[in-house]
């Protein structure tokens, strides 16, 4: 299938590791101009040589999504003229809802509202004067059925999902798009965090978690990065133009509801 996302630009949040950068590789290696999105400006520099390069315009911009001005001035510096915005953070940390203090939601509001809203309301200018736009919001499960253990998130999540949704009926006249993907447990650095947790609190190891966790997969495994950039990377195609407003579960099979 021709995705016909060739010199299209893309910006890609979160993209020194996990599913942000699986994404970016993949984004590049169907012709993608990719613009890498972390704090961390070493990494950055990392994958931006490991992109694929067939004479692709590739570069990063180093933003702190815990300080949503700053994100704001950074943005300031480039050339907006982005077709595809993949809005990636990581998630809020592990824990009881009914424990979490007001700065614990207020921060996560902003890295993942706040932030998300500062970079469409950048792009979207460009992507009306094109009449082409994808946006694609990575989230969680969670959207559907909460997760025990992550109160912060499980409420943050929902307030993206429902941000998103509005944005797509507000953008679609315009030809962009705007979906959700749901990752179930994929191997990144955020499911050692929350295995390491759980396994506190059930009294097991390590290892036992991560098995009890797997048989909770229909699957019985955990997802590669690679496999949720795949999901991301269609919707953001030629070829995904009549998909809008939806929340796609890449799980394997582990949500139960439809």
């Amino acid at each position: 299938m021709n995705l016909n996302i060739q010199n299209k630009n893309a910006i890609v949040c979160g993209s020194t590791q996990g599913i942000g950068k699986a994404t970016a590789i993949l984004l590049a290696e169907e012709g993608v101009n990719v613009t890498l999105i972390a704090r961390n400006e070493e990494k950055l520099k990392t994958v931006l040589a490991e992109l694929p390069n067939n004479n692709q315009q590739h570069t990063y911009l180093v933003a702190d999504f815990s300080k949503p001005e700053e994100l704001k001035k950074a943005l300031e510096t480039i050339d907006l003229k982005f077709h595809i915005l993949v809005n990636n953070t990581g998630g809020p940390k592990s824990g009881d809802l009914i424990s979490a203090t007001s700065s614990d939601l207020i921060n996560a509001f902003q890295m993942h509202v706040i932030c998300n809203q500062i970079l469409v309301q950048a792009v979207v200018p460009f992507m009306k004067e094109v009449k082409f736009g994808r946006i694609i919001n990575v989230i969680s499960t969670s959207v559907k059925e909460p997760i025990p253990g992550l109160g912060v998130s499980n409420t943050i999540r929902n307030a993206v999902g429902n941000w998103a949704k509005t944005l797509a009926t507000e953008l679609a006249e315009f030809q962009i798009t705007v979906n959700n993907v749901l990752p179930g447990f994929t191997n990144t650095a955020r499911l050692d965090q929350i295995i390491k947790v759980k396994s506190k609190i059930e009294h097991t190891t390590e290892a036992e978690m991560e098995q009890i966790m797997k048989n909770y997969v229909p699957v019985k495994r955990f997802a590669k990065p690679e496999e949720t950039a795949a999901a991301i990377t269609f919707l953001a195609s030629e070829q995904a133009s009549y998909i809008n407003g939806i929340n796609l579960p890449v799980d394997g099979g582990r949500t139960k509801s439809l």
